[in-house]
């Protein structure tokens, strides 16, 4: 089973243009506010039209523009769980969930498809409560029996967690995948979270002002993102400028030094990152001198802000990010880096 986008609409301040294919299991679009995520799931939904293009869902054409075909939002066995949940206030549980079988008339069929509902949901004893007598994660799984019970062949969520307390959201997110596992088909899910995207996703495709810039494993996306605006989104601290030398060496002129990398760098490079974790006092790698400017101290870690020796003084400090139990007595005069922890950026 599979899903491929190909469309483009041109809005506002931009032209929307993604094309890319999702499998099974849990793909995330990853992206800032207002760079087209949310407007892609209302494309494959139906709730917008793209200008162009064309959209399939496990070999159903769901929009043709060249064809002609637009299938209707009800005909698409698309399920969409809306940021707010969009639950009816004055239903209960039961009567939420027996929307989705609006167009099933044999109430047999209904009444068995809404106890597994509230079985996988675990919404059982909870029927006659009204969405404000229920918790955020209650109220967030009977949004979701109420789009399942009608057994869509893709999921989309526009920002699950949004509308939860942060204490909430971690352990809801487990809970989630847990149960999207057992949904065992097509998810495709909008955050601007990378910690979601990360926690969630079996693959993540990252977005930039309506463009889809990559799409990769998510492990391997957090290794090497690519480009400069995909190094943001999945939270490197440490970006500058960076020119190739030779196939295994780049000269970053803000810092000045020039660093050994694992992977074989491209002509057309440029810039480097290197995430705040990375840095280590024993690395003998890409080792320079380096000279302490700020701490900053977290709950559970420290950020060190710090200079390399050669480093331009109009160029920001470069940060390093440790547990706090790993923090050294005092500042090493020197600091290193695997080759491996280099990460090359491209146009």
């Amino acid at each position: 089973m599979s899903l491929h986008v190909d469309v483009r609409k041109r809005l506002d301040s931009f032209t929307l243009d993604v094309s890319f294919t999702a499998g099974k299991g849990i793909t995330s679009l990853l992206g800032a506010s207002g760079c087209g995520k949310s407007m892609t799931l209302k494309f494959i939904a139906g709730i917008e039209k793209p200008d162009e293009g064309r959209i399939e869902l496990d070999g159903r054409v769901l929009f043709d523009s060249a064809a002609g075909i637009n299938l209707p939002p009800q005909k698409r066995r698309v399920g969409y769980l809306f940021q707010n949940y969009a639950l009816f206030p004055n239903m209960t549980v039961r009567q939420n969930i027996l929307c989705g079988l609006n167009r099933e008339k044999d109430r047999a069929v209904k009444e068995t498809r809404l106890r597994e509902m509230l079985r996988m949901m675990q919404l059982e004893g909870l029927e006659e409560r009204k969405p404000a007598q229920l918790s955020g994660g209650q109220q967030q799984r009977t949004a979701l029996a109420r789009i399942l019970v009608n057994d869509p062949q893709i999921l989309l969520l526009d920002e699950p967690f949004s509308a939860l307390d942060a204490h909430l959201r971690d352990s809801l997110k487990v809970e989630m995948r847990d149960l999207l596992e057992r949904f065992g088909r097509e998810v495709l899910m909008v955050t601007h979270d990378r910690n979601e995207a990360y926690n969630m996703s079996r693959e993540i495709a990252v977005m930039d002002k309506g463009r889809l810039l990559t799409s990769k494993p998510t492990k391997e996306l957090f290794a090497d993102p690519g480009s400069i605006p995909a190094a943001v989104l999945t939270g490197c601290k440490n970006i500058t400028a960076a020119r190739r030398v030779d196939a295994h060496t780049v000269e970053v002129p803000e810092w000045g030094v020039r660093l050994e990398t694992k992977q074989r760098v491209e002509e057309r490079l440029c810039a480097v990152g290197i995430r705040a974790h990375y840095f280590n006092p024993a690395a003998q790698q890409n080792r320079f001198p380096v000279r302490f400017v700020e701490e900053m101290e977290e709950p559970f870690e420290t950020i060190i802000q710090f200079r390399y020796a050669a480093q331009r003084g109009d160029s920001p400090a470069i940060w390093w990010r440790l547990a706090k139990d790993k923090k050294p007595p005092q500042f090493p005069g020197e600091l290193g880096i695997a080759a491996a922890n280099i990460l090359l950026l491209y146009e």
